[in-house]
């Protein structure tokens, strides 16, 4: 079942309006290559970054100094690009027991987390750094915004020296839990019973997908659920229609310098999903400048977004590359419009309204 945030940030509802174009896809073989192709492997690359983190975190608590704190930051940078790349996945088996938001959970838009993180670490709580009673506690607790902090936020000085052996113990706590989470992720995707075996084997007596329209409409709300996503709140989150408007300390991951980092990767595995899934050059001769032109749009949002690189205050501060987030904004809304008009009337399907913007 979906969780809280899956209804949330449905974003776009798709209905079968026509199958005679979707029945000229062979669906089952685009939601194959995509699950084998971008979605397992991408759990298994999350599994493989967690692991490593945990492993740098514990370094750095065993041995204390600039450079094993270096590495655990190092760790901490691979795991969110990884992360980022397969989050826009909001559907099956991440939505189940909160992981969607045990890995990262934002916006936290009145600190709440952050509060928690901060008592955490001021009482010395011993349940914070036993990874088992940690994955039971306060989502904003226990992920990659509660590390960040760790690792970043006011007193990670302490971190290379003995008197963070608290805060470190904290970090490799959450580590080991993030770690937990991506191996289950690794492992229901890859059980052959399992959620998977839902998605591609559609039909009347599938109680999620009863036929291709409805597995290809999942598919394809990937795409226009997470440019809205991605353009509303990732970027319309802290980017203000002017300079005086913008919010720096309400983007994403902003302690780390990670926020355009997190865009790029973003934009990175919706272009490795599309590519993956075989959908573009499945179209018929004549719509298969659609592919094309978002392959095209993806190419140029994760030029932007690299351009826009760095801590986001200094960012904003910098009008040049202020602007190419400005344009990172305008071709996701390019792409918005390939997928929710061009591309899904093309397959016979129709967008919906937006739940993001109050409709």
């Amino acid at each position: 079942m979906p969780s809280f945030l899956r209804v949330a940030l449905i974003g776009l509802l798709l209905c079968v309006t026509g199958a005679a174009n979707a029945a000229e896809i062979d669906v089952k073989t685009v939601v194959t290559r995509s699950i084998g192709d971008f979605v397992r492997p991408g759990y298994v690359r999350l599994h493989d970054t967690t692991a490593s983190l945990s492993q740098a975190v514990g370094g750095l608590c065993k041995t204390p100094s600039d450079a094993s704190l270096e590495a655990a930051r190092d760790a901490f940078s691979a795991t969110v690009d990884s992360w980022s790349s397969i989050e826009m996945i909001r559907f099956g088996p991440v939505t189940e027991k909160n992981r969607l938001e045990r890995i990262l959970f934002w916006p936290d838009r009145k600190s709440i987390g952050l509060k928690q993180v901060q008592a955490a670490l001021a009482d010395k709580d011993p349940t914070a750094i036993d990874s088992t009673q940690l994955a039971r506690k306060s989502v904003a607790m226990q992920g990659l915004g509660a590390l960040e902090f760790v690792l970043y936020g006011t007193g990670a000085e302490e971190l290379s020296g003995e008197a963070g052996a608290f805060r470190c113990a904290y970090g490799l706590a959450i580590s080991k839990n993030l770690e937990t989470i991506a191996g289950e992720l690794v492992a229901e995707w890859a059980d052959p019973v399992g959620f998977s075996q839902k998605w591609q084997e559609f039909g009347p007596r599938n109680p999620l997908y009863r036929d291709d329209s409805e597995a290809l409409t999942e598919l394809l709300e990937v795409f226009v659920n997470g440019l809205e996503l991605i353009r509303d709140q990732r970027l319309g989150g802290f980017l203000g229609a002017d300079e005086k408007a913008d919010k720096p300390k309400q983007a994403v991951l902003w302690r780390s310098g990670k926020t355009a980092d997190t865009l790029a990767a973003n934009m990175e595995g919706l272009k490795a999903l599309l590519d993956a899934s075989g959908i573009g050059p499945a179209l018929p001769e004549t719509a298969r400048w659609i592919g094309q032109s978002a392959d095209f749009e993806f190419n140029n949002a994760i030029t932007a977004a690299k351009a826009a690189r760095g801590p986001v205050a200094d960012v904003l501060a910098d009008p040049a590359k202020r602007g190419k987030l400005a344009y990172f904004g305008v071709v996701t809304s390019s792409l918005t419009e390939i997928f929710g008009t061009r591309l899904s009337a093309e397959l016979g399907l129709t967008a919906g309204f937006s739940s993001l913007d109050g409709d």
